[in-house]
C-alpha cells in the first residue's frame, strides 16, 4: 500500500524545502576555449576577447572578470574588433547566411560562401562576394569592409547603414581598375596620426593610401610579392608589409626596403607583422611564420627581433593571432610594448617584453587543461590553510619569478571564497595538476610528475649523460634561435604513465595516485628538495591462479638509484600490481595507514606504514577472457573449498533478503523488473569501487575497521580488519572476509557507502578525531548503501538484510554512471541542511534522493546523452557543485544547490555610459 499512498499528491511544505535546497544552474566554463579562431584586445579597458569555431565569444579581464556570449547558430568567428572603451565588439563569423546583428551592444557579422554584403534588413546588397577583412575606424562610427573581389565598403555604426559605396575603383589608375588584377583585400590599416587616411592592401602586392574625407587615392605602393599583412609605425612616417615569400618590406616613402629574415632559401609566408617603437631607439619587430620551408616548414613559430636580440618562439600548435600590450596615450612618443599575447590553437602564451630574455608569464586563467590529455579528476573541498599555503609555495618554486598579469581590465566584485577548493586532474603523461577551483578563474597551483619514479621508454638510463660534459655531444648553435614555449604537449613519452585514479587526505597530506600499468604511489608533502630511493613492493593479484598468461604491456621499471624530487608531494612507496593492468579503483585511509587498489583482475590491501601487503584477492570468473588473456586452473585447494562453503552460507542469507524485497516489484508504479545478467559476462571481475569504514561487520555490538569492494559482476566483498595501534610497529594488519554479497541481477557496483545510526555518511579519516566533523552515531544500527548501474539498495548491518531500494533502470532504461553523497544547505534556514544522494545516469540527467529512505527529490537534465566523454568525466563536490568536460580543454561548472554558486560577478568602468548586460 505504501506505493499507493505516495501517489496522493505532494506535500506543499516539502516542496518549499526542496526549492530552498535544490536548483540546477550551469555557472561558468573553466579552461581554454575549444577551437579558438579569433582574438581582439581593447587597449583602453584592458579586455581581451576570444572567438571560437562554434560561435562563442569570451571576454576576459583581470582574474574573475569574464563574459561569455554565444551565437544562436553554430558559427565560426573569424575576426573580432572592439569598439574601444565601450565593451562592444564586432565579431566576424561564418554561418549559413551573412548579416550584421546589433544586440545588447554587440555587432556580429556572419557569412559563408558567396552572398550579399551585410546591411540592415531591407537594404540592398553591395556586392556578391566574400568579406575578407574588417577595420573599425578610430572614430568608432564607421566600419570599413574589404572583400574578396577587391571592393571596399563602409557601414555607419551603430545603425549598420551603408554610408559609402565601393568608390575606390573609380579613383584607381586605368591599369588597376580591373578587380582581378588587384586580388582580394588582405589588409586595412588607419593612419595612427591622421584620421580617415586608410592603408588598403591587395593580395597581389598593391597598397593604396585612401583619403576618406576627399574620397581619393593619396598614394600608391607597388609590392613585389603577394601581400599578407600591413602595419603602421606609431608616427605614421612609415609602414611595414609582410609577404607570401617569407619577406617583409619597410616603406618610408614610395620605395621600400625589402628584407628576408630567414632567406635566402624559400620560406613560408609571414602571415602577420607588428612594428613597435621603443625609447632605446631600436624597434621591436614581431612576425608569425617566415621559416625556411625545407628545414622548418612544419613548425609553428613567432619571431621577436630587436637590434641584435633575436628569438623564434617555437609552439606545439598553430598560431591563430597575436597582439602587443603597449602605450596608446597620444602624448607618448613610443609604443614601449610590455607584453606579447599569442593565441594558439591549443593554448594562450604571454611573453614579458620588458624583462631581458623575454620570458613567458604563467597564466592565472585560460591554462590548457589538456596540455596532456585528462584521464581522471578529483575535487577537494575545504582545504586546510596550512596545506593550501604549502601547495602555493611549491607551485611558486616551479614557476620561478612571478609577474603581474597584463590583461587587467574590469573589477572582480565576487567576495573572497569562504573556503579554498582544489581540483586535481590526472593526465596521460603521468602528471597530476592542482588547480585553484575556489572561484571563477581556474588557476594552476602546482604540478606533480610521477615519471621520474620510473624508467620510461624515453629514459633508459639512471644517469643520462649531460651533453655539456662531452664535446662530441655538443651541437652547434641552432639558427634561427628557437625556444620551445608553451605547455601543450599532446604526446606522452610512455602511455603506461597515464594516471587513472587520485585521492588525497587533506588532513594527513597523503596523496594516492594510481596509473595505467598497475602502479600505485603513496606520496607525502615535503617543503624541501630531496634525493631518495622509493620503496617498491609487488602485489600479485593472481598468486593462487594457475595457467595465466598476461598479454598486455610490461610493467614500468622503477629506478634503482635515488632520484631528485622537488618541494611538494614526494613519493614514499610504490606498489606494483601484477599483472600490470590499469588501476580501476583506489581508497586511502591515512588514519590506519592503509591503501586499497583494484584492477580488472582483483583488489589488494597494503599497509604503507609497515611496507607490507595485507591482502590480494582475485575477482575473475573463469570465462573473463578479456581480463585474463589465458585460462584459469579449476583445481582448488582444501583451504579454498572450506572458504567457499562459508561464503555460500553468507550468500544464501543475502539472496533470501533480496528475494523478499523483490516480491514488491509488481506493485511499484514507476519501476519494472530488471533482467539478470549472465555470470559469464566479459570483464565481470573488474573492481569498480573500494571503501574503508569503521562499522559493525562481525556483530551488532563491536565495530571496527572494514574494507568494502564492489565488482563489475555485482559482487561486494566486506573484510573485517585488525589494525594495530601506532606503538605496535611489529604487528601486522590482518584482513578476514566477513561478508560476501551477490546482487541479484549482477549489475556492476558503482559505489559503496556506509551510513551511521542517523543515516548519515561516515566522516572522512581524521575529521571526527580532530573535531572537524560531527562524530558518527555508533550506538544505533548502521547500514550500507550500495549503488549499482541499475538500482540503489540499502542493507542493514551487520546482518546485511535489505531495507529499501530504488530501480533507476525503470526510467527510460537509464543506467547509473556516477554517484556522490552531497550536503545541501538551505537558502532560508542558516542551520538547516540535508545529506542527499546524487546520481548521474548514462542519459546525462541528475537524480537526487534522500538517504537512507531513497525517496526521489528532483531530477535535472544536465549533460547531453550523446556526450559520452562529458558523462564519464563528471565529478561532484561535497557542497552540491560539479564539473564535466565539454571539450578536451574545458570544464563546465554546474551547481545543483540553490545556495552554493560559483559564477562571474564583475564590472567594467566605461568611457561613457552604456547599458551592459552579460550573456551566457
Amino acid at each position: 500500500m505504501k506505493f499507493r499512498f505516495r501517489r496522493q499528491g505532494t506535500d506543499p511544505q516539502r516542496e518549499k524545502i526542496k526549492q530552498e535546497l535544490f536548483a540546477f544552474n550551469k555557472t561558468v566554463e573553466h579552461g581554454f576555449p575549444h577551437q579558438p579562431s579569433a582574438l581582439a584586445f581593447d587597449p583602453k579597458l584592458h579586455l581581451m576577447a576570444i572567438g571560437t569555431k562554434s560561435g562563442a565569444i569570451k571576454v576576459y579581464g583581470a582574474p574573475g572578470v569574464e563574459f561569455t556570449g554565444l551565437h544562436k547558430d553554430t558559427t565560426a568567428v573569424t575576426q573580432i574588433h572592439f569598439l574601444p572603451g565601450q565593451v562592444r565588439s564586432i565579431p566576424f563569423a561564418l554561418s549559413a547566411s551573412r548579416h550584421l546583428l546589433l544586440q545588447q551592444g554587440v555587432v556580429c557579422l556572419q557569412e559563408v560562401g558567396n552572398y550579399s554584403l551585410p546591411g540592415r534588413p531591407g537594404i540592398e546588397s553591395c556586392s556578391a562576394t566574400r568579406v575578407t577583412v574588417l577595420l573599425l575606424l578610430k572614430s568608432c562610427d564607421l566600419l570599413c569592409i574589404g572583400t574578396e573581389g577587391g571592393g571596399v565598403y563602409f557601414l555607419e555604426l551603430p545603425r549598420l547603414f551603408r554610408e559609402v559605396a565601393n568608390v575606390l575603383f573609380s579613383s584607381l589608375p586605368d591599369d588597376y581598375r580591373c578587380g582581378k588584377s588587384l586580388g582580394p583585400v588582405e589588409a586595412l590599416q588607419e593612419h595612427p596620426q591622421q584620421a580617415g587616411k586608410i592603408l588598403i592592401g591587395y593580395s597581389r602586392g598593391l597598397v593604396v593610401l585612401w583619403d576618406l574625407s576627399s574620397r581619393h587615392i593619396g598614394q600608391l605602393f607597388l609590392g613585389k610579392q603577394q601581400l599578407e599583412s600591413l602595419v603602421w609605425e606609431r608616427s605614421g612616417n612609415l609602414f611595414v608589409s609582410s609577404h607570401n615569400d617569407g619577406g617583409y618590406a619597410v616603406w618610408p616613402n614610395v620605395f621600400s626596403v625589402w628584407l628576408s629574415p630567414s632567406g635566402p632559401f624559400p620560406c613560408k609566408a609571414i602571415s602577420k607583422i607588428l612594428w613597435r617603437t621603443t625609447q632605446t631607439g631600436s624597434p621591436v619587430l614581431l612576425y608569425s611564420g617566415g621559416m625556411p620551408r625545407a628545414s622548418y616548414g612544419d613548425r609553428h613559430c613567432l619571431t621577436i627581433q630587436q637590434d641584435k636580440d633575436h628569438i623564434t618562439l617555437d609552439f606545439t600548435s598553430r598560431v591563430i593571432d597575436f597582439f602587443t600590450i603597449h602605450s596608446i596615450e597620444p602624448d607618448k612618443e613610443f609604443d614601449d610594448p610590455s607584453a606579447l599575447v599569442v593565441l594558439l590553437e591549443e593554448e594562450l602564451v604571454v611573453i614579458d617584453l620588458q624583462t631581458p630574455g623575454w620570458p613567458s608569464l604563467p597564466t592565472p586563467y585560460l591554462a590548457p587543461l589538456h596540455s596532456s590529455a585528462i584521464t581522471c579528476s578529483c575535487h577537494i573541498s575545504s582545504v586546510p590553510p596550512k596545506l593550501w599555503e604549502r601547495l602555493v609555495n611549491a607551485g611558486k618554486a616551479q614557476q620561478g619569478r612571478q609577474q603581474s598579469w597584463p590583461i587587467c581590465g574590469g573589477k572582480n566584485l565576487a567576495p573572497p571564497p569562504k573556503q579554498q577548493e582544489l581540483l586535481l586532474t590526472g593526465h596521460e603523461d603521468g602528471t597530476v595538476r592542482f588547480w585553484d577551483a575556489s572561484g571563477v578563474a581556474l588557476t594552476p597551483l602546482y604540478k606533480l610528475s610521477t615519471a621520474n619514479v620510473f624508467h620510461t621508454d624515453c629514459d633508459p638510463s639512471d644517469d643520462p649523460q649531460d651533453p655539456s660534459d662531452d664535446p662530441d655531444l655538443q651541437q652547434e648553435e641552432e639558427w634561427p634561435p628557437f625556444r620551445k614555449v608553451g605547455c601543450f604537449d599532446p604526446y606522452s613519452d610512455d602511455p603506461r604513465l597515464g594516471i587513472q585514479k587520485i585521492t588525497l587526505c587533506k588532513y594527513s597530506n597523503k596523496l594516492l595516485v594510481a596509473g595505467t600499468a598497475g602502479q600505485v604511489i603513496v606520496l607525502g608533502l615535503s617543503d624541501e628538495r630531496s634525493d631518495h630511493l622509493v620503496d617498491v613492493s609487488v602485489v600479485d593479484l593472481l598468486q593462487d591462479r594457475e595457467g595465466f598468461t598476461w598479454k598486455g604491456h610490461d610493467r614500468l621499471e622503477p629506478r634503482l638509484k635515488p632520484a631528485p624530487f622537488a618541494p611538494g608531494f614526494q613519493p614514499l612507496v610504490l606498489v606494483q600490481c601484477l599483472p600490470p593492468a590499469s588501476v580501476t579503483a583506489v581508497a586511502l585511509h591515512a588514519e590506519w595507514n592503509l591503501i586499497s587498489f583494484g584492477t580488472s583482475h582483483g583488489f589488494g590491501l597494503f599497509d604503507y606504514h609497515r611496507r607490507n601487503a595485507v591482502l590480494a584477492r582475485c575477482t575473475l570468473h573463469p570465462n573473463d577472457s578479456l581480463a585474463m588473456e589465458g585460462p584459469l586452473s579449476r583445481v582448488k585447494s582444501l583451504k579454498k573449498s572450506l572458504r567457499q562453503s562459508f561464503r555460500r552460507i553468507r550468500k544464501s542469507r543475502v539472496q533470501e533478503a533480496n528475494a523478499a524485497l523483490a516480491e514488491q516489484e509488481e506493485v511499484a508504479p514507476v519501476q519494472r523488473r530488471i533482467e539478470p545478467r549472465s555470470a559469464d559476462d566479459s570483464l565481470s571481475g573488474v573492481v569498480r569501487c573500494l571503501c574503508f569504514a569503521d562499522t559493525f561487520l562481525r556483530d551488532g555490538t563491536h565495530h571496527g575497521p572494514t574494507l568494502w569492494a564492489g565488482t563489475n559482476s555485482g559482487s561486494v566483498y566486506a573484510y573485517a580488519l585488525e589494525v594495530p595501534g601506532p606503538s605496535e610497529s611489529s604487528v601486522c594488519v590482518e584482513a578476514v572476509l566477513g561478508k560476501e554479497i551477490q546482487l541479484m541481477h549482477r549489475a556492476p557496483v558503482v559505489s559503496i557507502c556506509v551510513l551511521d545510526g542517523r543515516g548519515k555518511p561516515l566522516p572522512d579519516p581524521y575529521e571526527a578525531s580532530q573535531d572537524l566533523a560531527i562524530a558518527p552515531d555508533m550506538t544505533n544500527t548502521h547500514s550500507v548503501l550500495i549503488a549499482s548501474e541499475e538500482q540503489l539498495k540499502v542493507f542493514s548491518l551487520p546482518k546485511v538484510s535489505a531495507k529499501t531500494k530504488f530501480k533507476l533502470t525503470a526510467h527510460e532504461g537509464c543506467r547509473v554512471r556516477k554517484v556522490a553523497l552531497v550536503v545541501f544547505s538551505s537558502t532560508a534556514q542558516e542551520d538547516y541542511s540535508e545529506h542527499t544522494l546524487v546520481c548521474l545516469t548514462n542519459m546525462g540527467d541528475m537524480h537526487l534522493f534522500n538517504i537512507p529512505g531513497l525517496r526521489p527529490q528532483v531530477r535535472y537534465d544536465c549533460i547531453r546523452k550523446e556526450d559520452i566523454s562529458g558523462i564519464a568525466s563528471c565529478v561532484f563536490t561535497k557542497n552540491g557543485q560539479g564539473f564535466y568536460l565539454i571539450s578536451p580543454s574545458e570544464y563546465e561548472r554546474f551547481s545543483l544547490s540553490a545556495k552554493v554558486l560559483t559564477e562571474p560577478v564583475c564590472s567594467v568602468q566605461l568611457d561613457r555610459p552604456l547599458e551592459l548586460t552579460q550573456t551566457r
